[in-house]
């Protein structure tokens, strides 16, 4: 077993708050790039490009639209809830070195996409698999990544002239980081608790669950 890979995995973390603004190297922007490309997907379409981002007027446009949909998500909370969500930094836009934002093209390779016929789906879980082994050779790399999700698609696709029909998928914050935090974001400020793999495995067929049951594990 190769201790190295599963402890990249486990100190991978959406990084919010820990960026330093220090530019990435060449050649490790590079490497990294080169590890989402590497991704498998389906009939080899290779569905995805990467839009590089440092223009600081760009990053400040999207940044305001980002804290515009947080005030629309805050208005929809409880008042505990929304009591905890003031504490929690959603992105890192203008601290971090770059953003990437990676896209899906449907219609590469189309119409004849191998796989595809059936699960219409597979070339976004396609992308999903290319910004999994960026986000990795980031973390490899000393990185921190972070994904940006309160957007709305079509304000991002003007935003970076991103032809009709192509989605964009994620807005990556990229960059050097002073530390990766050892406990998510989000567990740190009582948003939500993970749980445990024995609560996700089902053996032979699906069996649902009580939500408010608690395993073994909870404890």
């Amino acid at each position: 077993m190769n201790e190295q890979f599963y402890e990249v995995l486990r100190r991978r973390r959406d990084v919010r708050g820990e960026f330093t603004g220090a530019p990435v190297p060449e050649a490790t922007l590079t490497r990294i790039l080169e590890a989402a490309h590497a991704a498998p997907s389906v009939g080899l379409t290779q569905p995805w490009d990467f839009v590089l981002v440092d223009d600081h007027a760009t990053r400040e446009k999207f940044a305001k639209h980002v804290h515009e949909e947080r005030e629309v998500f805050a208005g929809q909370l409880s008042e505990d809830r929304a009591s905890t969500f003031a504490n929690i930094k959603i992105e890192g836009i203008l601290e971090s070195s770059l953003g990437i934002v990676v896209t899906y093209d449907p219609a590469r390779g189309a119409p004849d996409v191998l796989g595809r016929h059936a699960i219409a789906d597979a070339g976004l879980y396609s992308v999903c698999l290319a910004i999994q082994n960026l986000w990795l050779a980031a973390t490899a790399e000393g990185l921190g990544v972070g994904w940006v999700s309160f957007y709305r698609e079509p304000f991002l696709s003007e935003l970076l002239g991103i032809p009709g029909g192509i989605r964009p998928v994620a807005w990556l914050c990229v960059g050097p980081v002073t530390r990766l935090e050892t406990v998510p974001d989000l567990e740190r400020h009582g948003w939500r608790s993970r749980r445990p793999l024995t609560a996700a495995i089902h053996h032979g067929r699906f069996t649902p669950r009580d939500p408010g049951a608690a395993s073994a594990a909870d404890f």
